[in-house]
């Protein structure tokens, strides 16, 4: 799974059929701490996410198709969930340790 926010949406007018009536959405991809990375995915929308959330997505094919339940579903990346929070403590602590080497003026060290 791919820890993604939701930039917007995409129209197609000329789709597959199994694109009618659903949601295609532009996520960019985030790091685990939240952190976008430069890449973004185009996933379908499975759970009537918006613009702006933080997400999961299946980036795979097999998967997808088992969420539509559709072994014959052209789709790859499906987004099947709503992310409340992301609890990582090596990020709060290396969050901590910077925040305290600024104010000391020393340089951070990872």
């Amino acid at each position: 799974m791919i820890l993604g926010r939701v930039t917007g949406s995409v129209v197609s007018t000329i789709h597959h059929p199994i694109v009618e009536g659903r949601k295609l959405l532009l996520a960019e991809r985030l790091d685990a701490s939240g952190k976008p990375t430069g890449g973004y995915l185009i996933a379908m929308d499975a759970i009537g996410a918006g613009k702006g959330e933080t997400v999961l997505i299946l980036d795979e094919g097999n998967g997808a198709r088992q969420v539509l339940d559709d072994d014959a579903a052209p789709v790859r990346s499906i987004i099947v969930g709503i992310v409340d929070d992301v609890e990582l403590p090596w990020v709060k602590e290396i969050q901590s340790r910077r925040a305290s080497q600024a104010r000391y003026g020393r340089p951070a060290a990872e």
